[in-house]
């Protein structure tokens, strides 16, 4: 899913010699409307965490965002790159993406910013609805599954089984309320909001990160 772009998943160097097929890689995808604002800061805040936390080791998880309505090559919104600035992650080279099936396809984890997001996702076949959750959903259900009950032989089988995890307790595993699980649209708002939204991105995003990879945060 190199660049959104599709096709073959080619070999790609690593630091330290040795080289990763995009096959022992776990695909992240965030997905919001316009693929300007939610997704771009959830997926540069999450690339930012995975390189605190891993180093060299975090090109194995692969981290994209596309739009249902997609402006495509557009940049982000201007205050969106602000708050990633705020928080230390590059908000530069950002275009934004429309949401093709062969994103869908090749994502192993599909994060959306809300529930009529995920419906999007899973009505477009290729058996998404068991690796698509809202942001706030997979964090919830994250956040109950023992991290001791995942494999430890590697971040990828780890990631793979998390997945599988969370899917299985989604029944079980009720929201209090629909707007619980979702991340309002901070489009045309001041800079406050986004804010606001990133704060919120931020704090759903760590325990992920943490269960993804099984490191936690570094302390501030």
């Amino acid at each position: 899913m190199a660049g959104l772009q599709g096709g073959s998943r080619p070999a790609v160097a690593i630091p330290g010699g040795g080289r990763v097929a995009e096959t022992d890689r776990f695909r992240v995808l965030y997905v919001c409307t316009g693929s300007v604002c939610r997704s771009p800061m959830a997926e540069r805040l999450t690339r930012l965490e995975l390189d605190q936390r891993l180093g060299a080791g975090a090109d194995r998880i692969t981290v994209h965002s596309a739009g249902t309505w997609g402006h495509v090559d557009a940049p982000m919104e201007t205050h969106a790159a602000t708050v990633l600035t705020e928080y230390g992650a590059d908000p530069e080279g950002f275009r934004g993406s429309e949401l093709l099936d062969e994103h869908v396809i090749e994502a192993d984890l599909v994060l959306t910013a809300t529930r009529d997001h995920r419906a999007q996702v899973i009505s477009m076949g290729h058996a998404a609805g068991l690796r698509t959750f809202t942001l706030k959903e997979f964090t919830r259900l994250v956040r109950a599954i023992d991290p001791a009950t995942l494999p430890d032989g590697g971040v990828i089988e780890r990631a793979r089984a998390l997945v599988r995890a969370a899917a299985a307790l989604r029944g079980w595993l009720q929201a209090p309320s629909a707007e619980a699980d979702e991340v309002s649209d901070p489009y045309g708002a001041p800079v406050t909001v986004f804010r606001h939204i990133g704060e919120e991105i931020h704090t759903a995003l760590d325990p992920v990160v943490t269960a993804l990879t099984g490191v936690p945060a570094r302390k501030r």
